[in-house]
Formats: C-alpha cells, sequence, structure tokens
C-alpha cells in the first residue's frame, strides 16, 4: 500500500484532527488498559505523531517525528512487526528499536489507517509500560474498527480542508484583482420619478459564475467576509465620487452587521462625503449583540451617514431589526412590492408600514419594481422612492451616466 501524506504541518509541528478522534484514542485506550494512544501520519519516510492521549504524561507529543525505519508504526506497516505485541522482550525486532528502551514499551498494538483509495495515512496505536499477555485479536480487531472510523473522519477534514484553501484563494484573487467590481441601481421619487440616488451593487466576473450572496457566504466562512464587503463599499464609493461632483445623489452600500461592528467602516466612511451614503443593514444574517451594533453605528450617524434596513420582510426578524437598529430608510423586498397591484394584503401591509415610519420620520423605499402597475400602486400609497427593473436595472458608472444623460 502507498504511503501518502495528506496534511501539512501545523505551526506547532503537528496536525489537525478533530476532537472526536480525542475521544477515540481515550475510549479504546482504557478499553484495552493501555498506557498510550495515539495517532499518526508518514510523511515521505518519517512518521509524525498526531493526537496522543494518555494517563500521566506521555513520553511522546504531537509533531514528534522519527524515521519509518525506526519506529513501531513503519515497521508494523511493512509487515517486519505484528499487529500485536503482547511482551516485547518476547518479539524479535523491537530490541533493535530504540523507542522500545527510549519509551518504555512493554506491550503493543498497533493498525494502519487505511484511506478508501487503498493508501496507508499512518497508524493508530496503542502501548503499555508492562507486558501484557491479556492482550488478543479481538483487542486488535477493536483497533481495526475504531481505525477505519479515524481514516473517514480524516478524509472527510481533509476535503473540507481542501474545500476551505478553494474558497480562501478565490477571494484572494477577487481582491488581488481589485475586485469585486461595482454596479448602480438607479433610486428615484415615486411622485416625479427624479433619480435620487443608486444602491451600489457588487458582481463577479471570476469562477466558478454565481451570484454575489453565494460569494458574500464563502468569504464569511473563510474569515474574508468583513475583508470583502469592504473592498466592495470602497469600490463603490471610489466608483461613485464623479457623480458626486455633479449630483447631490444618496449612495446606498450593503453592510452586514458583522463588518459594522469588526471595526474599519467608520475608517472609509470618513474619507467620504458621508452625509451621501446610506448604510444598508442586509437582514439575511441573525443578529447576536444589538447593543453592540448600536455603539458601532452611532459615529457612523454622527459623520451624517443614514441607516437603512434592507430587503425588509424577506428575514426572519425584520420587525425586530427595525425596532432595535432605528434607521432612517426601510428598504421594501422585492416579495412584498411583487404585484402589490393585484394583492390587498400587500396593499395593507405597505400602508402600516408607511404610517409606522411617519411615525419616526422615516421613509420607505420600494424595491424589485418590474411594472408599471407596482410603481403606480406605490405611488397611490405614498411609498416615497422606488428601484427595480421597470426604473432602471443594476449598470456599471459609465451606463448609469448615460441612464441619466436621457432623463
Amino acid at each position: 500500500m502507498e504511503l501518502v501524506r495528506l496534511f501539512d504541518n501545523s505551526s506547532h509541528g503537528g496536525f489537525a484532527l478533530s476532537p472526536d478522534i480525542d475521544r477515540v484514542l481515550k475510549v479504546v485506550r482504557t478499553h484495552l488498559r493501555m498506557d498510550v494512544s495515539f495517532v499518526s501520519r508518514f510523511e515521505g519516510r518519517e512518521r509524525v505523531i498526531g493526537r496522543v492521549d494518555a494517563e500521566a504524561a506521555a513520553p511522546i507529543a504531537p509533531g514528534d517525528r522519527g524515521h519509518e525505519s525506526e519506529t513501531y508504526c513503519g515497521h508494523i506497516v511493512s509487515g517486519q512487526l505484528p499487529e500485536l505485541i503482547r511482551d516485547t522482550a518476547q518479539v524479535p525486532g523491537t530490541a533493535c528499536l530504540s523507542a522500545t528502551g527510549e519509551l518504555g514499551i512493554g506491550a503493543h498494538v498497533g493498525v494502519p489507517l487505511v484511506l478508501s483509495d487503498g493508501s496507508v495515512y499512518g497508524t493508530f496505536c496503542c502501548f503499555r509500560y508492562t507486558p501484557d499477555l491479556t492482550l488478543s485479536e479481538r483487542d486488535v480487531e477493536t483497533m481495526r474498527a475504531f481505525a477505519d472510523l479515524i481514516a473517514h473522519r480524516i478524509e472527510r477534514e481533509e476535503e473540507e480542508r481542501r474545500e476551505s484553501e478553494a474558497k480562501r484563494r478565490r477571494i484572494n484573487e477577487v481582491l488581488a484583482a481589485g475586485g469585486p467590481a461595482i454596479v448602480y441601481q438607479p433610486i428615484v421619487m415615486l411622485d416625479d420619478l427624479r433619480v435620487v440616488g443608486a444602491e451600489a451593487l457588487a458582481r463577479f466576473s471570476q469562477e466558478p459564475r454565481r451570484t454575489p450572496d453565494r460569494w458574500f457566504g464563502e468569504a464569511a466562512e473563510v474569515g474574508l467576509g468583513t475583508e470583502l464587503e469592504l473592498a466592495a463599499i470602497r469600490n463603490a464609493i471610489e466608483g461613485f465620487r464623479p457623480f458626486w461632483r455633479e449630483w447631490p445623489f444618496q449612495l446606498g452600500v450593503n453592510c452586514s452587521a458583522q463588518v459594522v461592528t469588526d471595526g474599519g467602516l467608520e475608517a472609509i466612511l470618513r474619507e467620504a462625503p458621508s452625509d451621501r451614503i446610506v448604510l444598508e443593514l442586509t437582514e439575511h444574517d441573525k443578529v447576536e449583540d444589538y447593543w453592540l451594533l448600536n455603539e458601532a453605528l452611532d459615529p457612523l450617524r454622527a459623520l451624517g451617514v443614514r441607516i437603512a434596513v434592507d430587503d425588509a420582510g424577506s428575514g426572519y426578524a425584520s420587525m425586530r431589526h427595525i425596532l432595535t437598529t432605528r434607521p432612517n430608510i426601510i428598504k421594501l423586498d422585492i416579495s412584498l412590492t411583487k404585484d402589490i397591484d393585484r394583492d390587498p394584503m400587500r396593499r395593507a401591509l405597505i400602508a402600516a408600514l408607511n404610517t409606522f415610519a411617519d411615525g419616526f420620520d422615516g421613509r420607505l423605499v420600494a424595491e424589485g419594481v418590474e411594472t408599471e402597475r407596482e410603481l403606480e400602486t406605490l405611488r397611490e400609497l405614498k411609498v416615497q422612492a422606488a428601484q427595480g427593473y421597470h426604473i432602471g436595472r443594476p449598470m456599471a458608472a459609465g451606463e448609469f451616466r448615460r441612464f441619466l444623460a436621457q432623463r
């Protein structure tokens, strides 16, 4: 069977394995009345100790290395030593191994960790400091059964590690290329269809092609969510500066609560005409600490930044999100505006939300307006502003300028 290396070294010279494996080591060691149990892997011609469980201080530690020719692990896999050794003094071949004396091995049980492709990852071993003549082939079978479970877990973790590295690599490639790209969707006042601003939306041209929310979700999974969101906000602001020189437009930028509380956002907004920024808090993610969020929003409000709750109605905590963040603007999700001209319940709900917003001098912006009838109905309901494909699709800066010239 081929010896393979699956994991890179950790900063401590060992390798990462699930806490589940720690439990297996302890259970098997205790069941077999052994002093030490451990998992190893083969890296080239070396055996590297991974997880270790021991009753007291162990003579081995994660990251310990030894040439396979000098270890029990290497000799067991090569067939030079049996998997079951009740008394090392009675087995030819153990005396020449320095580990016998250095570790004080009196009895040893070890089995290969065989992956699904037939390759050997390493070994699962137990030893005690004194011989144990009661050890049996049944104990070896127990070790093999648990070794199969450990090997399966290792393969699953390696697959997860590869996927995580691929995600991190994709996000870093976007950031290195100066991405994400930004498009702008116009927002108009419904009374006269005058353009008053735009919402900045991120776009990704890199492979694999998928929706922006999946890119941001993937970035968050690998710890790059804040970095990617801040890059999008930075790019949105820089791309909109030429418009601010000609029009007093508002620019909506999407932002998660996590990014607000992580820090870094205030510095970016201080370099922008902050009184023309609308910070659109996405409503899809659960907010763990509203007090902390509002503490982070206060200095942004002091800069003149307006706060909006984005996609209101699409998540599970819309009203709590609105009540606790005290937004200036409530952006109605397309799920509320779609077919509003034909749905009396939607009309009643938006009318109630409009009355609610009036109570704190807030404003409603309807998203996802796709027909003239929807637009007219929203106007009749006295919703102040709207955006959607019927008004203008998201467009690059150059196209947005041409859109403005035609109005």
